[in-house]
């Protein structure tokens, strides 16, 4: 059973930065292929990025394509979502995600395990 826990979310003023954790426990993590999904009220959960288990596949949603980055750092069992240049439309609650393979999907009912998520909030 792997526990995902996020952190670093917070209220940004439009075309501010903040740099997402997702620190992982309980399992494997270099064995785990991770994401990050975000949701914004009254709309469904969207994909935001995604890398494979190796780190040296990455994956973008076009929306964000450009501004955000996401990384990861095995030897911490920790994957990162870096947001530059934020707009208001990337308000959401920002979850990551593991999925027990090594390759990455864009699809959220391929992962397994979820975190509980992290508000982000960019005023205009």
């Amino acid at each position: 059973q792997v526990q995902l826990v996020e952190s670093g979310g917070g209220l940004v003023q439009t075309g501010g930065s903040l740099r997402l954790s997702c620190a992982a426990s309980g399992g494997t993590f270099s064995n785990y292929a991770m994401g990050w999904f975000r949701q914004a009220p009254g709309k469904e959960r969207e994909f935001v990025a995604a890398i494979s288990s190796s780190g040296r596949s990455t994956a973008y949603a076009n929306s964000v394509k450009g501004r955000f980055t996401i990384s990861r750092d095995n030897a911490k069992n920790t994957v990162y979502l870096q947001m530059n240049s934020l707009k208001p439309e990337d308000t959401a609650v920002y979850h990551c995600a593991a999925r027990g393979a090594f390759y990455i999907s864009e699809d959220a009912s391929t992962y397994d395990y979820w975190g509980q998520g992290t508000q982000v909030t960019v005023s205009a």
